[in-house]
Order: C-alpha cells, then structure tokens, then sequence
C-alpha cells in the first residue's frame, strides 16, 4: 500500500513578507513550493495538502470594513470569510498543482474541500482571546467597534499605537469530513482541505451546526487529520530548514533527529518561541501521540534532499 502524507503548507508558501500580495506572486510561490513536492508523486505516495490563510482572509476582512463603510454592503461573519479563503486558495493550489503535474507528466485527480471543525464553546482559549485578525485601527476606532459589534482588541504588536481584533483559537476536535478525505487520498486522490485550519462550528443541544467567531490554529487541524485518517508521514513546512534550539541567539543549535521525549522535554523548556516554532512541535507531538511515526518540520526547497529537515519520530510510550 502506498504511503500517505499530509503536508500543511506555512504562509510563506503562498505570501512572503515582503509582498503586497497579487495573485500573481501568489500564483508564483504555490507554484514554487508545489514543484517541491513531486518528488514525494514520482515515489507513490498519496497527498492531502493542508493550507494557511491568514494574510488572505484579513484582506478579506478588510474588504468587509471598506465595503461597508463606502458602500453600505452588509459585511460577512468570519466564518464565512474563512469559507471564502478555503475556496479561493483551494482553487488557486489545485490549478497551479494540476499545471505542475501536467508539465511532469504525471496522472492524479486532484479536489478542494471546504472543511468545518468542530470546537468545543466551553474551550479555555474562549476566555482569552489572543489570535489577531484583520486591519489596523486607532483607539477611537476600536472603541466605537467594541460597541458597535462586541468585538475585542489588543494592542498591535507591530504597530506601536494601534488596534487589532483578536478572537480566540480553540483545539480541534474533529474534521467533519475526515472519512471522505482518508477515502479520496487512499484512492490515489490528491486533497486540498483544512485550509486556515478549518472553519469552527459546533454543534446546540438540537444537535444544528453552529457558527463560533474563532481561528484553528492550521498545524493543530492538520496534525489532527493526519492522525484520523491513519497518514503514515506528516509534514510542517515552514520558512526555516531545521528545528533550531535557541533560534536566533549566538548559541543557536540545529536539531536533525529528535524523538517524542526529546522533543517534548525541549518544548517543556521553553526552547522553542510560542509564536514561531512551538505550535509546530506541538502539532508534531499530537501526532506521534495519535499513532503517527514521522513527523518532519522543513522549508519546502529542502524536501528533495534526502537529508532534508528535522525529523520527529515515534519513541512514544503512553
């Protein structure tokens, strides 16, 4: 049977920081960070693609803010603008991808799926809201906002003197989908899906599906698939080649090969930055914890190279 990855592209793979974001430079990244994986095509493995999406739907939301204060145009929740991402991107890999495998000549059926999530409301993370989404705002702005639409403000770390919405990020539970995704990707199928980690619902006492005003961390969701349908291999690719102890200190060290205990010990440690690194080692972690035996946190240009990455592997005893 052939071997089944995931691989949750990071943000540079679509958007780098220094770009104002056109579809043209979009196009031109995926394309760049897509060529890195037709190796793992050409050796029979079967692929879900996971995906980021937060510069693309706070323009999205920004375009909600402009829209509405120009145009009166009613503006939509951000569960819907995480769907309008899901699409846009989804739609923006799988031509690129299928461009790819065409000029290599290789035969896969490709599909985008949107992807619910389901969260739990009593979360923790509900009552510390700390993901910030969307523009910028002055004081005055932010104020009139928290009335207006009881959203909550922090302020921007970047920009000395601003605002910016934050919402809270609660664990996954489950990927409403997920058997349909395991089917279609053992099936050959390449799947495009938890994009920005999925959209959070939940579900009321009548058991309806309801809407929750939140942002999945993407390496948890995808971490989480990973593990539900059984991937042999999970893949983080990130803007770094290596796992580093100390990242960005004179005493800065690569970590090549860790397993669970190692890993855990260093992230009990605080080596790793909570906004960098540490969510990523902890998606890892979950993994291996699920049943997973590799996980491999890399840059997309170094996945062809057979030493390429830091590797976490299964030496996990529960």
């Amino acid at each position: 049977m052939n071997k089944l990855a995931v691989i949750a592209l990071g943000g540079n793979a679509l958007l780098r920081n220094h770009e104002t974001g056109t579809i043209e430079e979009q196009e031109a990244n995926t394309t760049e960070t897509l060529e890195n994986i037709v190796f793992l095509l050409r050796e029979g493995y079967n692929l879900v693609i996971t995906h980021g999406n937060g510069p693309q739907v706070g323009n999205i939301l920004m375009r909600n803010d402009a829209g509405e204060q120009l145009y009166h145009i009613a503006p939509m929740p951000l569960d819907i603008c995480v769907a309008d991402s899901q699409g846009g991107i989804g739609y923006m890999i799988e031509r690129m991808l299928r461009n790819l495998l065409t000029r290599h000549q290789i035969k896969r059926h490709i599909i985008s799926m949107i992807s619910m999530v389901t969260v739990s409301p009593l979360d923790p993370a509900f009552k510390n809201p700390s993901k910030r989404i969307g523009k910028t705002y002055n004081s005055r702005e932010a104020q009139l906002l928290e009335s207006s639409k009881g959203w909550q403000f922090k302020p921007d770390s970047k920009n000395k003197g601003g605002w910016r919405r934050v919402v809270s990020s609660p664990d996954p539970i489950n990927l409403l989908n997920k058997d349909v995704i395991g089917q279609l990707a053992r099936a050959g199928n390449i799947v495009i899906t938890a994009g920005g980690g999925g959209i959070p619902v939940y579900f009321d006492e009548n058991k309806q599906l309801r809407t929750i005003d939140a942002v999945i961390d993407k390496d948890m969701s995808s971490s989480l698939l990973a593990a539900e349908i059984g991937a042999d291999e999970f893949y983080i690719l990130t803007d770094v080649p290596f796992i580093y102890q100390n990242f960005g200190l004179p005493s800065q060290q690569k970590l090549e090969f860790l397993n669970y205990a190692d890993a855990r010990n260093y992230l009990e440690k605080g080596t790793f930055g909570e906004g960098s690194m540490a969510p990523k080692i902890r998606a890892s972690l979950n993994f291996l914890e699920r049943g997973g035996s590799k996980s491999i946190i890399t840059e997309a240009k170094k996945l062809a190279d057979k030493s390429f990455g830091s590797k976490i592997t299964m030496e996990y005893e529960s």
